[in-house]
């Protein structure tokens, strides 16, 4: 029953943790972006606050364990499948707009075609690779077949 306490006591200590480094590192990129709006940036905040946490945790001003388990939680759970399509949203919002049904259907068949071509050059790849293999089986065992004659000849 302790155990059990603990560990949950541990579960939540990791869960607010997470919430913690996340929640900061959401506020310290809305603060970069906001200062590179403020100041006509040609350089996007999110670049800005990039390089700004590079310089802190190398100077050690920062330390690691403040941002590690934020950061790889948003490394591994969000950057391939969320932050992509919000900056299209809200950077082309008029074009997804007028055009958002066309792009989808266009990106799902553009997606669909290329994962078919990729199986079918790989199908087509491991019969070739399959094909090769057995032919050099093949050229094995003739030659195997042979060798011990030459064996028995030489010998006499």
């Amino acid at each position: 029953m302790l155990s059990s306490l603990n560990t949950h006591s541990a579960f939540l200590k990791c869960q607010t943790t997470l919430f913690i480094q996340v929640s900061g590192l959401c506020l310290f990129a809305w603060l970069c972006q906001w200062a590179a709006q403020s100041v006509d940036s040609i350089i996007p905040g999110s670049v800005i606050g990039l390089g700004i946490l590079f310089v802190l945790l190398s100077c050690h001003w920062v330390p690691e364990k403040i941002v590690n388990q934020g950061s790889a939680w948003l490394i591994g759970d969000l950057l391939l499948f969320f932050i992509p399509p919000v900056v299209a949203i809200t950077k082309y919002q008029l074009i997804l707009e007028s055009y958002g049904a066309e792009l989808i259907v266009c990106m799902l068949l553009a997606s669909t075609s290329m994962l078919l071509g990729t199986a079918f050059i790989v199908d087509k790849l491991f019969k070739f690779e399959r094909k090769q293999r057995l032919n050099s089986i093949t050229s094995q065992r003739l030659h195997l077949k042979e060798t011990p004659l030459n064996f028995e000849y030489n010998r006499q």
